[in-house]
C-alpha cells in the first residue's frame, strides 16, 4: 500500500509539474491520463501535426496572444513560430527577450511581436517552451491559420491570475495582474539569479537553440 501511494504521489507530482496551453487551442491535451504523449518530447510533446483544430489567430493587436497555465514555482517562458504546414522549423521568436513568470496559474501574453511578411491566410505553429526548477524543457504546439478578420481572445481566455508575476532577464518584475511581487522562494528579480541559475538555464538555452538549428 505505501509503494503504491508513493507511486501515486509522484505521479501527481509529475502531472502538476507540466502546463497547459490554453490559447491558441493545444494540438491536443497533454496532461490527459489516457495519452501518449509526452511534454519532454521535443518539438510538440510528441502530438504530430492535424490532430487537433487550427485557431484563427489575428495578423497583429491584443489578439496575438498566448495564454497558459502553469504549474510551477517560476518558469522561464518561450513562445516560437513556425510557418507553413506541419512545420518543423520554429526560427521566429515571439518572445526575443527571456521571460521568467513567477507564480502558479493562468497567464497571457499579447501583442505578441508578429513578422510583418506574415500574411492573410498564412498556415503556421505556435511552439511554447517552459522551463522551471528541475531544469528540463517542456514543449505544447498550437496550430495556428492567421487572419485579418480574427477576433482576439476574450479576457475569461487571457487572464493573469492573482500573484502571477513576469520579469524580462536584467530588469525588475512586472506585475502581469496588478498584485503583489514575487515571493523570496520565487525564482528572483532582476537577473533572475543568473549565477544560481546559470546551469540550469544554460541547459535549457542549449538544448533549445541546438535542437532548433
Amino acid at each position: 500500500m505505501r509503494s503504491s501511494a508513493l507511486i501515486l504521489s509522484a505521479a501527481t507530482g509529475f502531472v502538476s509539474a507540466h502546463f497547459q496551453l490554453t490559447y491558441p487551442t493545444w494540438r491536443a491535451d497533454t496532461l490527459a491520463e489516457n495519452t501518449t504523449f509526452d511534454q519532454w518530447s521535443y518539438p510538440c510533446a510528441g502530438v504530430p501535426y492535424g490532430t487537433g483544430n487550427k485557431t484563427e489567430w489575428p495578423l497583429s493587436g491584443s489578439g496575438a496572444s498566448v495564454a497558459l497555465d502553469l504549474h510551477h514555482p517560476w518558469s522561464y517562458v518561450y513562445i516560437n513560430l513556425g510557418l507553413g504546414e506541419n512545420a518543423t522549423n520554429f526560427n521566429i521568436s515571439l518572445t526575443p527577450e527571456l521571460l521568467n513568470v513567477t507564480g502558479k496559474g493562468e497567464f497571457c501574453l499579447t501583442d505578441l511581436p508578429i513578422p510583418s511578411n506574415i500574411t492573410d491566410g498564412q498556415n503556421a505553429t505556435i511552439q511554447v517552451i517552459t522551463n522551471g526548477q528541475s531544469g528540463s524543457a517542456l514543449y505544447n504546439c498550437a496550430d495556428i491559420v492567421f487572419r485579418s478578420s480574427a477576433q482576439p481572445p476574450s479576457n475569461e481566455v487571457c487572464a493573469n491570475s492573482t500573484g502571477v508575476t513576469v520579469t524580462v532577464v536584467g530588469q525588475t518584475a512586472t506585475d502581469s495582474s496588478a498584485t503583489p511581487e514575487p515571493t523570496p522562494n520565487s525564482a528572483p528579480s532582476g537577473t533572475f539569479g543568473l549565477l544560481s541559475r546559470a546551469s540550469s538555464l544554460g541547459m535549457v538555452i542549449a538544448l533549445i537553440l541546438g535542437v532548433s538549428m
